[in-house]
């Protein structure tokens, strides 16, 4: 068997991965045993939309939220099934999917396009017995905002291999890691004359910048480990994550109208000699109406009052520790208790199986069904001794 350089391999991943597909291990022949009874497609408001119902459905209905998706990738009419549905659809979930009128950093237009898709689902279906949000990286993060800002509609959430941290968040940690690579690795030939963070460069192929951001790192492996502590990635992984940092940011950047992050008073860490780093890295104004924007449309507060469950990834690339605890510790100061997290599994960014996803979802659904189940059997209990 040829093997692929481990560099291609892993733009492979990082393109796949980055638009919140869960890498089912599965057998194609597996993933197809579920076909819906019913399926609705169309567009609502230029987002392009899916319904399934299985012939089995339960009466619940699951809002399946995608990642990432680069401004550009083509877009197949009708919406196709994707690989995560059949999980809920053989567990007789109906399941709706929403392709957000957008793409690029589309939270806000997600959110939107979502609730449409189930206020839809609701005038047509009637309404489910339950509702539940799932949404996979960028997903995640519309999933955390769906149950802040319309909680009331659903009954739990689960978040997988999420960006569940505020927008400003995620802009600060890609500027800092591009003008951190373009601090240690100058004037790279093949990378726009001002570095991966100058926001007016002209947007590149992502698999350009990652080839030649690799060729770059090979020139000074010092430097190398130390961006890839810095960024909590294997040095292996760090060319790949660079690139989609790259794209992440510019196109950020693209849909706020303006650099949405400004570093002229951050105090630089972790960067071997930091005084140095700090002197002579680069400093960018950021855009006021950018700025805004990201931090309006992209806020988090942690204020959820529905069950929440968050899985992640061993050795995520992209999702790495330090985000991991974010939204945690943002709902335990705003409620003194935090969701439930679940121990990483899978590999690399949204490297879930199957199984994995269904175990994760089962894990929310028992949150809300075993309450239910034990008031009934009090209730029961009761009515017994009360002799009714």
């Amino acid at each position: 068997m040829i093997r692929k350089p481990r560099l291609t391999a892993v733009v492979v991943a990082l393109a796949l991965s980055v638009m919140g597909m869960a890498q089912a291990r599965d057998t194609a022949q597996e993933q197809n045993t579920t076909v819906a009874s019913a399926t609705d497609t169309g567009v609502l408001r230029g987002a392009p939309y899916r319904v399934d119902i299985p012939a089995h459905w339960n009466g619940e209905l699951v809002m399946l939220l995608h990642g990432f998706e680069p401004i550009g990738t083509p877009r197949p009419t009708p919406k196709p099934l994707g690989d995560e549905a059949p999980v809920f659809l053989a567990a007789g979930y109906a399941v709706a999917q929403s392709s957000y009128a957008t793409q690029g950093w589309a939270v806000d237009d997600a959110l939107r396009d979502n609730e449409r898709l189930r206020t839809r689902f609701t005038r047509k279906h009637g309404q489910p017995k339950r509702t539940w949000l799932v949404g996979f990286s960028m997903g995640g993060y519309v999933v955390l905002s769906s149950l802040e800002h319309l909680g009331q509609h659903y009954d739990g959430a689960l978040s997988l291999c999420g960006a569940n941290v505020p927008g400003t968040r995620v802009a600060d940690d890609l500027l800092t890691s591009l003008v951190a690579f373009d601090d240690f690795f100058p004037h790279v030939a093949g990378l726009p004359p001002g570095g991966l963070a100058n926001p007016t460069a002209p947007t590149l192929n992502q698999m350009q910048v990652m080839q030649a951001v690799d060729g770059a790192l090979k020139t000074n492996e010092a430097a190398a480990q130390i961006l890839a502590r810095h960024a909590q990635v294997s040095r292996g992984s760090l060319a790949a994550a660079l690139g989609v940092h790259y794209l992440v940011l510019h196109q950020m950047i693209t849909r706020a109208k303006g650099l949405p992050v400004d570093n002229r008073r951050t105090d630089y860490a972790g960067f071997g000699n930091d005084v140095a780093f700090n002197r002579s890295v680069h400093r960018y104004t950021g855009d006021p109406q950018a700025m805004r924007y990201l931090a309006t449309a992209t806020s988090l507060s942690g204020n959820v009052h529905k069950p929440l469950v968050l899985q992640y990834n061993h050795d995520d690339p992209l999702i790495t520790a330090h985000f991991q605890s974010v939204y945690p510790a943002m709902v335990q100061a705003a409620h003194g208790r935090a969701p439930t997290v679940l121990p990483p599994v899978g590999e690399g960014h949204c490297g879930f199986t199957s199984e994995q996803i269904g175990q994760a979802f089962k894990v929310l659904t028992d949150k809300v069904r075993e309450p239910s189940r034990s008031k009934a059997v009090a209730q029961a209990d009761l009515r017994r001794k009360s002799g009714l």
